[in-house]
């Protein structure tokens, strides 16, 4: 069954270029903002973490109040005491490191002070080209042990959009996202592999910790279908998050020039990507889809038009910004912002635009502090920090 957009999505599209092309990339590595930025409710001041990585991707804290941060290169780095140590952490696996592939997410396991489990998303080699994989391995003395690859995606494509985020639920069950490895909407696209359940391509999976199937998975006893599929119908999924008390899945994703969805997930559905959307074809902005929304494909809660290229997703449960509780922020590549998103329950509006042009903002993640992390990533491969929002109290 599908629903309809919300208004603030409707009144929006009356308000820009339809399918525009994203804003021009300024340095990410150019200087932070001083001083004190306002928003809507809260003022806050941007500082910088610590400073000199290469494509950072993702952010994960450890009890000890460290920081795990993965270089898409290949490489798991520590921040300890607001330094990045020189050393890697060893025990990763190999990455293929080619076009948007590489060492993507890192999440621990919600009981990591018992077990020590830290888990990976990577590009891995496969015959042929390259596929989406997890790793799990415990964290000892600084280093990955005992690692092995626990779940390996059935996908094959160009060297980008591997998806690659994941999320536990309060069950222990883990979700992944897997991008539709860019393969063209052309043709019937009803046939297209995002669309096709016997593949991994353009979905959202559902996997036990250690990588089993769940019994209770929605395409379990469907003949010809993947049993980890959890959702189907998606592009290139870069945030991903599970809300602590309510359990919604909520997920982004890029679309092409135009359409980047908010999607709140929802078991055995179908997304829509590529028979429907609000973007169109790079180069000379064809049509793609179908439509904007057709009978039995969901709809998104959000759609960014022009597309500011979300990546990193996160619910704001902490104490710092107490007016921020239960937003989601959305971070932006191309769009070079963070984007906060008021929730109403199962409803979304953007709210406020934060952190514009200080770089591609690959991931948004809260600290054992309550504060905000950003991950900033700088396309051609310079040094970028890891960046924290801190409040400043309003005169």
């Amino acid at each position: 069954m599908t629903r309809s957009l919300p208004a603030v999505f409707l009144l929006g599209l009356l308000s820009v270029a339809p399918f525009a092309t994203a804003p021009a990339q300024a340095a990410a590595n150019g200087p932070l903002l001083t001083g004190v930025q306002k928003s809507t409710v809260h003022d806050y001041r941007a500082v910088k973490v610590a400073d000199g990585f290469v494509n950072p991707w993702a952010i994960a804290f450890l009890p000890s109040g460290d920081m795990l941060v993965t270089e898409r290169p290949g490489r798991l780095r520590i921040v300890r005491r607001g330094a990045l140590l020189p050393k890697p952490v060893a025990g990763v696996p190999e990455v293929v490191a080619a076009g948007q592939g590489g060492l993507l997410d890192v999440v621990l396991h919600p009981n990591f002070a018992q077990n020590h489990f830290v888990y990976l998303t990577y590009s891995k080699a496969v015959p042929g080209g390259s596929t989406t994989a997890l790793y799990r391995a415990r964290f000892e003395n600084d280093a990955l042990v005992d690692g092995k690859d626990i779940f390996v995606a059935e996908t094959r494509g160009r060297p980008g959009h591997f998806g690659s985020r994941v999320a536990f639920d309060k069950n222990g069950h883990l979700f992944m996202s897997v991008g539709e490895r860019q393969a063209p909407p052309e043709g019937d696209l009803t046939k297209h592999p995002a669309q096709d359940l016997s593949n991994h391509h353009g979905k959202i999976l559902r996997l036990m910790d250690d990588g089993r199937v769940p019994p209770d998975n929605p395409f379990v006893n469907q003949a010809g279908a993947k049993p980890e599929i959890w959702s189907y119908g998606h592009r290139n999924p870069q945030g991903l998050i599970v809300h602590p008390t309510t359990g919604d899945v909520w997920e982004t994703e890029h679309g092409p020039q135009g359409g980047d969805e908010l999607n709140l997930i929802l078991p055995g559905k179908n997304y829509g990507w590529p028979v429907v959307g609000f973007g169109v074809n790079y180069g000379a902005g064809k049509a793609i889809h179908a439509g904007t929304m057709a009978p039995g494909m969901e709809n998104a809660k959000n759609v960014w038009v022009p597309s500011i290229a979300t990546s990193g997703l996160l619910l704001y449960t902490g104490t710092r910004f107490p007016e921020w509780r239960n937003s989601l922020f959305v971070g932006g590549l191309a769009g070079q912002k963070l984007v906060r998103v008021t929730l109403d329950g199962q409803r979304a509006e953007v709210a406020d635009n934060l952190m514009k042009n200080q770089g591609r903002i690959r991931d948004v993640r809260q600290g054992p502090d309550g504060l905000i992390y950003l991950a900033i990533d700088d396309q051609g491969g310079q040094p970028t920090p890891i960046v924290r929002l801190e409040p400043v109290v309003r005169k």
